[in-house]
């Protein structure tokens, strides 16, 4: 028999800049609710010689490679150095008295290094204290939880949360009270979609050293309801030997792949439980599993779930047990075989950013912990461009908690003109992948509508394909960015050379008010040269030359024109050289030459 908590409390939304009240926090149980199969109980030891019998696993050096088919999205080896806090790039302290999460609990989570280190050993370690002589107040611990709440998996696709844990070394003769959990929370919940509708997946839970773990899935309503709260959908207790003297495996695999989906549950390796979608409403199961979710960590303290096996703290209780987790990792398997993501490290552009903290790039550097966050207004856009042309096959979006309920996927070979391949009207998933039929060099997600207070916020959009015509054609590359620049003069020291290959459309370069001036590149080797793309200020040339050497010195002319428009202009050439450069004769305006993007492409 065990008691289920409901791991309810205010959320907050935290990122550079803004603090926000999210969900608001249920009230604490008003009566204790029991499940659990007997016949399935761990059999606790009684005493510390038992505890000392049991046999220790071997913890890994290193994050372990993905499983097979899976490949590593984001992980943590905690190699802080020792006695330091967590990197809060990464973490966030979720510190506050234990009372109100509506558990239970009697311990005061903080931010000491005294509850919450590195161990200098590879190890966060969370550790529960003990002051004074009432074994029921006194107490602090550590509960922490990943900034990053994009781990999920894609429709057709596989998520797996894993983590080596030692759990607290007590036993049941002196661990009443302990409660260490690793679990995770729905995304949603950030932006205030209530508990538990939004989702809790527990991946592993012990209390009083028993030596045990439970894994449970809460969803559906607050009592009650197709998830039987607040007891929730639970594999009731299993033996886990060794657990307290050693490190052992924790996972929890979502499989959206299969029908129905389902949750799994892993000690080990070996799968102990499983969750099918059929046992709740359709509905139920997509507003609490079919979305990204954020991972915790943390060392409770008393409660109910201690209380319904005999209760705790109590005079026996020992200070200092500690929670000790070697790794955590988040793998995922993709929905059959998409190819490379030709978005990825692909130059990147928004409407707006909330923060320099949230820069477009985020949306595409392939990391699903940095994000591009916009201005809390409507409408926004972010856009990447390819290139070159590509036919499009398919794009995955993750978006933060704070999503976009209404969006467009729109390309275009000139990155003015767009053409609407793809609209999602206010859909509720976080996590929304789609084929795609189209064409174009430039791919830009316009958001019409978002679904929280603060602005449109996406983690990764990653888009796939192949080679078309258009921009960059003949399966051509792009050859110029970051590549070395100079230029004839500069207006200022805020308008360098390099700032027109360096991939920014937010950068420029701009000239000395006076005709001629010239920008070149130097691609570091012979290339055949193909197309040349000119993303103009309005400081633009009426008159210039595109023209290659060899040596920097001599320049062949491969393109002429007296009467250029500025804009974004595609020129298809055909030349060689190591060195390309703009030649400009005549100016559009009493100022220089100035150019966002100066680039090259070719073979």
């Amino acid at each position: 028999m065990f008691l289920r908590d409901t791991r309810s409390r205010a959320r907050r939304r935290w990122s550079a800049g803004r603090t926000a009240v999210g969900a608001v926090a249920l009230a604490a149980l008003a009566t204790v609710a029991l499940a659990g199969a007997p016949s399935q109980a761990a059999q606790p030891p009684t005493d510390s010689a038992a505890q000392a019998a049991r046999p220790a696993a071997v913890q890994p050096s290193t994050v372990p490679a993905a499983p097979a088919g899976f490949t590593t999205t984001w992980s943590d080896d905690f190699n802080g150095t020792a006695n330091t806090g967590l990197d809060t790039g990464a973490w966030r302290y979720d510190a506050g008295p234990g009372s109100s999460f509506g558990t239970g609990e009697i311990e005061t989570t903080t931010t000491s290094t005294a509850n919450v280190y590195h161990d200098g050993n590879g190890h966060l370690v969370l550790k529960a204290l003990h002051s004074g002589t009432d074994p029921n107040s006194g107490w602090t611990s550590g509960r922490v939880e990943t900034q990053a709440d994009g781990f999920g998996a894609v429709p057709g696709g596989v998520v797996r949360m894993q983590a080596s844990i030692q759990q607290p070394d007590v036993t049941t003769a002196n661990g009443a009270g302990y409660w260490p959990a690793f679990w995770m929370l729905g995304s949603p919940l950030r932006i205030g979609v209530g508990w538990p509708g939004s989702g809790e997946v527990d991946i592993l839970e012990d209390i009083n050293g028993r030596g045990s773990v439970f894994g449970t899935l809460h969803c559906g309503v607050g009592s009650g309801g197709p998830c039987n709260e607040t007891t929730g959908i639970g594999s009731g207790e299993r033996a886990c030997s060794g657990c307290q003297t050693g490190y052992h495996t924790y996972a929890v695999e979502i499989d959206r792949s299969t029908s129905p989906e389902q949750i799994r549950y892993y000690l080990d390796g070996a799968n102990y439980f499983t969750i099918n979608a059929n046992q709740v409403d359709a509905t139920t199961w997509a507003n609490a599993v079919d979305h990204s979710f954020f991972i915790i960590f943390d060392l409770a303290m008393g409660g109910g779930f201690p209380a319904a096996f005999g209760g705790g703290p109590n005079a026996n209780t020992v200070s200092g047990g500690q929670l000790n987790v070697d790794y955590v990792a988040v793998y995922n398997k993709a929905a059959g075989s998409l190819g490379t993501d030709i978005a990825q490290g692909k130059p990147t552009t928004a409407s707006s950013v909330e923060s320099a903290s949230f820069p477009a790039s985020n949306a595409t550097d392939g990391d699903l912990t940095t994000r591009w966050s916009s201005a809390f207004s409507d409408p926004q856009w972010v856009q990447v461009d390819l290139g070159q042309s590509y036919n499009l096959t398919h794009a995955t979006l993750t978006w933060e908690a704070a999503a976009a309920s209404a969006y467009q996927l729109q390309t275009s070979n000139d990155g003015t003109n767009w053409t609407t391949v793809y609209t999602n009207s206010n859909s509720p998933q976080d996590i929304q992948d789609t084929a795609l039929n189209a064409s174009g060099r430039y791919v830009r997600v316009y958001a019409t509508g978002r679904a929280s207070q603060w602005g449109d916020s996406l983690y990764e959009l990653s888009l796939y394909g192949t080679p078309g015509s258009g921009g960059g054609t003949g399966g051509s590359t792009l050859l110029s960015q970051g590549r070395t620049a100079t230029a004839s003069s500069t207006e200022n020291g805020s308008f360098t050379a390099p700032n027109a290959v360096d991939g920014n459309t937010g950068t420029r370069w701009s000239s000395a008010f006076s005709d001629p001036q010239w920008l070149q590149v130097d691609l570091g080797a012979t290339h055949t040269i193909s197309q040349v793309a000119l993303n103009w200020e309005a400081a633009y040339a009426t008159a210039y030359q595109i023209q290659t050497s060899n040596d920097g010195t001599n320049w062949t002319t491969i393109y002429s024109t007296t009467s250029g428009t500025g804009g974004n202009q595609t020129l298809n050439v055909s030349g060689s050289g190591r060195y390309v450069r703009m030649n400009g004769t005549a100016r559009a305006t009493q100022y220089g030459y100035s150019l966002w993007e100066f680039q090259v492409y070719g073979s």
